[in-house]
């Protein structure tokens, strides 16, 4: 009897990735057989996001799409918009399971012991006050040299655009035993780097007991004295304090890398947001890192065009970040998501003039990344090779603790090591380094 097929597209984020990897691997080791996205699968899951409306058109896109190819195969729409829309996914024909984040964890299973693969199934419920972080451990990441580990999920900030506490519920965090267990596992793997994420990784062990925090879980990791390098994710300007960059300027396994979310330049603008800090605040968090840590990599997440945001609150948003050390911007036009508070505002600004601004912003992250990489030249990182970048001339690409992604010239594949490289020279946008033997 032929295997039965599968496969996985993901959207979203990272914690949507990982959780698309535990899925892989369950049915892996049911015995499926995951083939290529250009291929028939008896299976096809789109693992969904709905952070933005347009991420919610692209699901709807994506999985309208997937119908069509595999017109034979079972169609799952799973994850964020299963969550919080199901009755939308209903309405598109050939979807023949939805099933939310809550039913992440078992959904492999139920569809593995599903004799007849075209039954139609709704796998839902509602998130629970106090309920338990759900563990679903992984034994690597197959298409990645950097691996995702998921700590924690939830959030329960409630800013006016956002969707996302709908999609993913309270706060709950992986306790700190099954961390450790989950870093020795993959760096016993070959793995150099870890990235710690979640969907508020901030606020990691605010539902644990033993007033955990993630400083704390951090402080318990570099005990272990594991070696592989811990990058964290996306993090408020509130939640990171002296202690953690001290930490991260005095510790080589922690990346020397900030993200940070600002969302955007203007007080007035963050209020409305119902966003927890000012523009004071996040200035001189910026200055600090700097001046500890001169080499960090400090990114921020900025939206352009959120309803009251006028020419003078841009332009001022624009002053700001430039007078600023900041390395790169995420730049985030602002859509619409209905369901959110903001979607109803007062104000709206015009899609040509979010285009334009949000340009703007990518324009000027584009002068700050190059004003980063030029601070770099000259300096020696460890560099974590992550495959070929032109085979033939013998150049692999490969990144540093400090996100410069560099390309070297080796005369061998490297695999699952930390290469010492010299940042020679920058051309158009590219950082080219030498190894350091």
């Amino acid at each position: 009897m032929d295997k039965k097929t599968f496969k996985i597209i993901t959207l979203g984020c990272k914690v949507n990735q990982y959780e698309s990897v535990f899925l892989e691997e369950t049915f892996l080791n049911n015995g499926w057989h995951q083939v290529d996205n250009q291929e028939k699968a008896d299976l096809v899951i789109v693992n969904t996001c709905i952070v933005t409306q347009k991420a919610g058109h692209q699901s709807r896109q994506e999985i309208r799409k997937v119908i069509r190819e595999n017109h034979n195969g079972l169609v799952a729409a799973i994850g964020c918009y299963a969550q919080v829309y199901p009755d939308e996914l209903l309405r598109i024909d050939g979807v023949s399971v939805i099933a939310g984040n809550i039913a992440k964890g078992r959904l492999a299973n139920i569809l593995c012991k599903t004799d007849e693969i075209h039954d139609k199934r709704i796998l839902s419920g509602d998130f629970k006050p106090n309920m338990p972080f759900e563990f679903l451990p992984i034994k690597g990441f197959s298409k990645r040299s950097r691996p995702f580990l998921k700590i924690q999920d939830g959030c329960q900030n409630y800013c006016t655009y956002c969707i996302v506490p709908f999609a993913r519920g309270p706060y709950r965090s992986l306790p700190p035993d099954k961390v450790l267990i989950m870093i020795e596992a993959l760096a016993k793997k070959g793995y150099q780097e870890i990235t710690l994420t979640g969907i508020h990784l901030g606020k990691y062990g605010i539902d644990l007991p033993g007033n955990l925090s993630l400083n704390k879980l951090i402080r318990i990791i570099i005990r272990e004295k594991i070696p592989v390098r811990i990058r964290l994710s996306s993090l408020d300007p509130h939640e990171i304090d002296s202690d953690l960059i001290e930490m991260v300027a005095a510790e080589k396994y922690l990346c020397r890398y900030f993200h940070i979310s600002l969302q955007s330049g203007d007080d007035k603008i963050l209020k409305r947001m119902n966003r927890k800090y000012t523009l004071s605040h996040f200035e001189k968090l910026v200055n600090n890192i700097y001046s500890l840590i001169p080499h960090a990599a400090i990114g921020a997440d900025i939206m352009a065009g959120f309803p009251g945001e006028d020419h003078l609150a841009h332009n001022n948003a624009c002053s700001f970040i430039q007078e600023l050390p900041l390395s790169y911007l995420h730049v985030f036009p602002f859509s619409a998501r209905p369901g959110t508070p903001a979607a109803s505002f007062k104000q709206q600004v015009e899609h040509s003039v979010i285009k334009k601004r949000a340009f703007e912003l990518r324009e000027l992250s584009k002068r700050k990344k190059t004003c980063f990489y030029n601070t770099c030249l000259n300096n020696i990182f460890e560099v974590i090779p992550e495959g070929w970048y032109q085979k033939k001339k013998k150049i692999m690409r490969g990144l540093t603790d400090n996100y410069l992604p560099v390309l070297f010239t080796t005369d061998h594949k490297l695999e699952n090591c930390l290469l010492p490289v010299k940042i020679e020279k920058i051309e158009k946008d590219m950082i080219i380094g030498s190894p350091v033997i």
